[in-house]
């Protein structure tokens, strides 16, 4: 029995620590992960995470020696050996210690570990230096600054050092908003508003998800977030806030009109485009395209930005994400060319 139980420990422990490992690359990011904190929040979890596995391990290694003992202790027992009468007394005493109060003190300084990590996280030290927006739909993330009147999507830009306040919001069923390496995981309920501080210590580009199942393209809500210098985010507020360029070229000048012929601008808005007669009053069914080509993913990051992603997002957009709202556009060569040209210039 003790070696069978040996062979079984070693499996268990095999796969759990196999299970552990992923080396998957997620371009243009780092591997998400909560125990790479950048930034203080994400810092006071991982510790918590430690502690707590700190508190599991050494419970775990007092339970593995006390079932050898009993096992050994089993084995030199015979059928011959008389009752004892402390037996009785010794195993109340092992219930009482093993079974309350050690759970007890243990859940306890936990508990209270918790509440106090939570509470840290909750209450940053300085007010926030930057106020965002983010409206979860499905299945992409809008997001606003609106202090500034930028409007973008899927992608997050803050300055480092400073922590930024995140306004929560769903649009229509509930998800959750989660950056590992900045901070935790902080629900969007449909007519509530929830917030939460991020902030990231050094530059760098890190992927947040949707952690609430939320339908059938849950898996491909994810987002940026773009953690830069002060003057770097501050060039890219500018850039944000003015109109898409007018195309000079003549290609993009026909993919822009195959942009209206399309139906494109009854979903998307692209500000500055020189069409006076669409109403553009009420269009939020799709991401603002203005400054499409300046992201660094398109399609709830599912894919990186280029033009063949592009092309094929475009055509074919239920092999990228079925069940997407977007439809796929039946487009001949010359206009899609056409209209990728006119893409390319929304910088």
């Amino acid at each position: 029995m003790k070696h069978r139980l040996c062979r079984y420990g070693t499996l268990v422990f095999t796969l759990l620590f196999l299970t552990s490992c992923s080396t998957v690359p997620i371009s243009p990011s780092r591997t998400p992960s909560a125990l790479d904190p950048q930034g203080p929040a994400a810092a006071k979890l991982a510790e918590l995470w430690w502690v707590m596995l700190a508190f599991g391990t050494a419970i775990l290694v007092l339970v593995i020696v006390l079932l050898f003992a009993a096992l050994r202790r089993s084995r030199r027992a015979t059928s011959e050996t008389a009752p004892n009468s402390s037996d009785g007394d010794v195993g109340r005493n092992w219930l009482i210690l093993g079974g309350i109060a050690l759970p007890l003190i243990v859940i306890g300084i936990v508990f209270v570990y918790s509440v106090y990590t939570l509470a840290a996280v909750e209450n940053p030290l300085a007010p926030p230096a930057v106020k965002i927006e983010v409206v979860g739909r499905r299945w992409w993330w809008e997001v606003k600054y609106p202090d500034q009147g930028v409007t973008t999507a899927n992608e997050i830009h803050l300055p480092i050092g400073v922590p930024v306040q995140v306004q929560l919001q769903s649009a229509d069923v509930i998800h959750s908003f989660w950056v590992p390496e900045l901070h935790g995981k902080m629900d969007l309920i449909p007519t509530r508003i929830n917030y939460l501080t991020l902030q990231s210590d050094q530059t760098g580009v890190y992927r947040g998800v949707c952690a609430e199942f939320c339908g059938l393209q849950h898996a491909h809500m994810g987002f940026m977030v773009v953690a830069q210098s002060n003057d770097d985010f501050n060039d890219w507020l500018n850039a944000q806030q003015q109109d898409a360029a007018t195309p000079t070229d003549d290609t993009a000048k026909r993919g822009q009109q195959v942009f209206v012929s399309a139906g494109c601008v009854f979903c998307h808005t692209v500000r500055g485009l020189d069409d006076k007669e669409i109403d553009r009053s009420g269009v939020d069914l799709g991401p603002d395209l203005t400054h499409l080509s300046s992201r660094l993913t398109i399609a709830g990051a599912s894919l990186t930005q280029n033009k063949g992603n592009l092309a094929g997002w475009i055509i074919d957009v239920d092999h990228v994400k079925p069940g997407s709202l977007m439809p796929s556009m039946n487009l001949n060569s010359q206009d899609l060319q056409s209209l990728l040209a006119y893409l390319a210039t929304l910088r």
